[in-house]
């Protein structure tokens, strides 16, 4: 409904490159060059300055965006309204996450939206958290679930509606014989002086770790790295440290580990949040998969 070229220029306020901006979109550096082109002939100003090999928004780019922000939220509540018509809610719905939220939240959700709006197309894609407001930007996306990193934008940002949904609690795992092992609960600090097991410095799993341990009053000595949950479990089951997994995360039954609760002040913990376009929380399908979430996980333990 609204020139598909301001949600190019949208990304490339987000991500600062024309690169970025092609990757994001799968298209050529070339093909966003060109659509910001036009879309600068067209409105009649100029949008973008060259800095060096790069380029930085204009003056006029900024209050094109600002409108653009408005009429992308008036966009996302037409649709919002039409889809409280029954007729009306076809088409594809896609759902995006991190890993566990992935595994453990979107399936239950897509299943229930498959079920109750049987013309509709329901989509999972799991998705680092700054990955899915790529994906919500260039609608690729309708509903993300995410935590909150370095990485992803502010509350505060216009271009998105973001609501908190509930605390993922994080644990620690040690070798089954671990001293720390046999207690109901330890302080995070109690595991300062062990070899620790973290993802790849840019991931979401890595800044959580490192936050929560700088949080207790320590820098991890980190002696492996692995994303996967299984990859931790199996290097702490064979002692070679340990690691931090949310509980909402599985870990393979059959490893000698332990999981331990932790306590403290705070807490450490990730949030989880959902995010749409501003605009489409009231969206028929992103309410019915919110409220299908079965975010009553991280209470059952």
């Amino acid at each position: 409904m609204i020139d598909a070229r301001l949600r190019v220029l949208q990304l490339l306020a987000h991500h600062g490159t024309v690169t970025a901006v092609a990757k994001a979109m799968n298209y050529t550096p070339s093909a966003v060059s060109h659509q910001l082109r036009q879309l600068s002939e067209e409105l009649g100003v100029t949008l973008l300055a060259q800095v060096g090999r790069g380029v930085r928004l204009t003056s006029a780019a900024h209050t094109v965006l600002r409108h653009a922000a408005v009429m992308f939220a008036q966009e996302e509540r037409a649709r919002a309204e039409l889809a409280a018509d029954p007729e009306h809610v076809t088409g594809s719905f896609t759902m995006c996450g991190f890993s566990t939220a992935a595994t453990r939240l979107l399936p239950q959700a897509a299943a229930h939206l498959r079920e109750n709006f049987p013309e509709t197309t329901v989509r999972v894609i799991e998705a680092e958290p700054s990955r899915c407001f790529d994906l919500l930007l260039s609608e690729d996306a309708d509903l993300a679930l995410y935590t909150a990193t370095s990485m992803t934008p502010s509350s505060s940002d216009p271009r998105f509606d973001q609501v908190y949904l509930a605390d993922d609690p994080l644990e620690l795992v040690v070798p089954r014989d671990h001293p720390l092992a046999r207690k109901p609960s330890v302080r995070l600090a109690e595991a300062a002086d062990e070899p620790w097991i973290v993802g790849r410095p840019d991931s979401a799993y890595y800044q959580l770790v490192m936050a929560a341990c700088l949080g207790a009053g320590f820098s991890p000595n980190v002696a492996h790295q692995g994303d996967e949950w299984e990859t931790g479990t199996a290097l702490v089951a064979h002692g070679f440290g340990v690691f931090l997994v949310p509980q909402l995360a599985r870990l393979h039954e059959d490893w000698p580990v332990a999981r331990i609760p932790l306590h403290g002040d705070p807490t450490p913990s990730r949030r989880i949040f959902s995010a749409t376009r501003r605009g489409a929380r009231d969206h028929r399908l992103v309410r019915a998969a919110l409220d299908a979430l079965p975010v009553s996980l991280l209470h059952d333990r």
